[in-house]
């Protein structure tokens, strides 16, 4: 299994349009071979000292994959592509990691 966090930060005020573009492409994700769990993340309210906030801009994708080529495929995916360039204008960061469980 592979897991993937993102960090996406947006422009300033538009992480919500941005957010709005995931949830509509979302539905194509969970579609795709071998997508386990594809969801955008925000800070939860209330958290205090037990977090490190990732601020108003920005929102992590949490996402299982059942393999690398699985994940690989989703990247070259075309709602992927179009997704990318919807937001192109909005999106201001994007770190990705990419994660293996340890046994």
């Amino acid at each position: 299994m592979i897991h993937v966090i993102a960090l996406i930060t947006a422009k300033p005020g538009m992480r919500e349009e941005m957010l709005a573009a995931f949830q509509i492409n979302r539905l194509n994700v969970l579609a795709e071979k071998g997508c386990i769990e594809y969801v955008s993340v925000v800070d939860a309210d209330g958290a205090g000292v037990l977090q490190t906030a990732i601020g108003g801009d920005t929102f992590m994708v949490v996402e299982k994959w059942e393999s690398l080529e699985s994940l690989k495929a989703h990247a070259t995916a075309k709602h992927m592509a179009a997704y990318a360039e919807q937001v192109s204008g909005m999106l201001a960061e994007r770190v990705i990691h990419i994660l293996t469980p340890v046994s």
